[in-house]
């Protein structure tokens, strides 16, 4: 019988007898390195490989044809050069240097990568998009599965429940949810934030037209302390998973930089998504494309933080904001093509057209001046609340605000609601256009995800659900 490490005993209905009812699959391999450099140049260097659980993933559908992010990855036959297995993603690194800091010193992350266990050595080989968003050679290593060096230990004991379960992993998109910054004493405040969470994603179209094609799980991670560092409040806590507010100085932004800690800790489940529910009110969260999400559990606008930064991470889907302050530097005068499926620098949206109704007019006129107007108030209010360190509830009483004004504003117009080419996006005021005047990905509206951004949900559901 297969059963996933730190399952049994856990109490998950059914579990056990699912994945023993299900087909040997393969195990799962987790390779592990060291990803560092600067502005100018990047290294990556092996850590470790890791043996984990049975492979969670369909067998049919290993070779990864969405071309998302901004690294790809490919597992190939060493001795034939067959490609086994192949997926995009993006990284804490590859985010990172695009910050100022980058350009003053170097900086290192651990990051991971896993695939099917392969039946003889494999080549793993990472490649980086060049300024054109072409794939190049970055760097690559040889793996034996029978190496005695493959770490084979068993992943630390974690109680692993079922929120929602609708059939085995290898039919299934599973997802992960990790709290982090829950005591002890706070697992049933836990296990009721993680199945609000599930609800709150499966209340949005096309989650909600596909919630069969999902399990959710969820991992008991108590920590020592409750809620996560936010250092700009001068507050530092000790907590299961080292998650933080504060990533490259944008005080909203929260990430865990500590890589290793995390997939141990999710090894104890069968994944291919991760969500990371920090137990804090303060607004903020942050997505990586096929790495984790991360939200805050108790904030007025915790709704829109989850889905939109699960966007980020299940689908790749670019922020269509451009108003809102952000980590990152801005792009280059030259507007290439981005690889998120929903932004363009092509003002005739050839990307989209199939979407785009006749008698369009490419690019799509909106109401961007008067947009821009109300937004440089609402910024300049948000940034005086952070820096007099004033209550939660008034960011959140400025964001019903924002949100009110924002949605009568966008959703009037010849275009509303229409697919087009509506120029703003990208973090860029000017070169990049999205698909619809309104989505989550751009404001904090319930106007729920465009068109262009549904069909590219729908496109990872396939590749992971049967």
């Amino acid at each position: 019988m297969i059963v996933w490490a730190g399952l049994p005993g856990t109490g998950v209905v059914g579990l056990i007898a699912l994945l023993a009812a299900a087909a040997s699959p393969s195990a799962t391999l987790r390779l592990d390195y060291f990803h560092t450099g600067d502005a100018k140049e990047e290294r990556f260097a092996l850590d470790a490989v890791v043996r984990e659980g049975p492979w969670p993933g369909p067998a049919d559908r290993r070779i990864d044809t969405t071309n998302l992010g901004r690294y790809r990855f490919e597992v190939r036959d060493a001795r034939r050069g067959d490609l086994l297995y192949s997926r995009g993603f993006a990284s804490v690194y590859g985010e990172w240097e695009t910050t100022p800091e980058a350009r003053e010193r170097p900086r290192g992350f651990h990051e991971s990568v896993r695939f099917p266990e392969p039946p003889a050595a494999v080549t793993v080989a990472i490649q980086k998009r060049d300024a054109r968003g072409v794939f190049q050679p970055a760097w690559s290593v040889k793996l034996d599965p029978s190496d005695p060096a493959v770490d084979r230990r068993r992943p630390a004991a974690a109680k692993v429940w079922a929120v929602m379960q609708n059939g085995e992993p290898a039919d299934k998109v599973d997802l992960l949810l990790l709290g982090d910054g829950y005591t002890a004493a706070e697992m049933d405040k836990w296990h009721r934030d993680a199945r609000r969470l599930a609800d709150t994603l499966f209340a949005v179209s096309p989650f909600r037209e596909h919630r069969s094609d999902f399990n959710v799980w969820a991992a008991d991670t108590p920590s020592a302390e409750s809620g996560v560092s936010r250092p700009s409040d001068g507050v530092y806590r000790r907590t299961a998973l080292g998650a933080a507010y504060d990533a490259f100085g944008s005080e909203r932004y929260v990430l865990d930089l500590d890589n290793r800690r995390l997939r141990e800790t999710a090894a104890a489940a069968p994944y291919e998504f991760i969500e990371i529910v920090v137990n804090e009110r303060k607004y903020g969260g942050g997505g990586i494309h096929n790495l984790y999400a991360t939200v805050a559990a108790d904030n007025a606008f915790t709704p829109y933080v989850f889905v939109h930064e699960f966007g980020h991470h299940f689908a790749g889907l670019a922020d269509e904001y451009y108003t809102s302050p952000v980590a990152y530097e801005a792009g280059a005068a030259a507007r290439p093509e981005p690889w998120e499926p929903n932004a363009t620098a092509d003002p005739g949206a050839a990307r989209w057209r199939d979407l785009v109704a006749a008698g369009t007019q490419l690019p799509t006129p909106w109401a961007k001046e008067e947009f821009e107007a109300a937004q440089r108030d609402i910024q300049a209010r948000r940034r005086k609340i952070r820096e007099e360190k004033r209550p939660e509830a008034e960011m959140e009483a400025l964001f019903r605000e924002e949100r009110e004004r924002m949605t009568a504003l966008l959703g009037s117009g010849p275009y509303a609601g229409k697919v087009g080419a509506f120029e703003g996006a990208l973090y860029e005021a000017k070169g990049y256009y999205r698909p619809q005047s309104d989505c989550i990905m751009f404001t904090r509206d319930e106007v729920g995800f465009c068109a262009v951004c549904r069909r590219a949900i729908e496109k990872i559901i396939a590749l992971y659900a049967r």
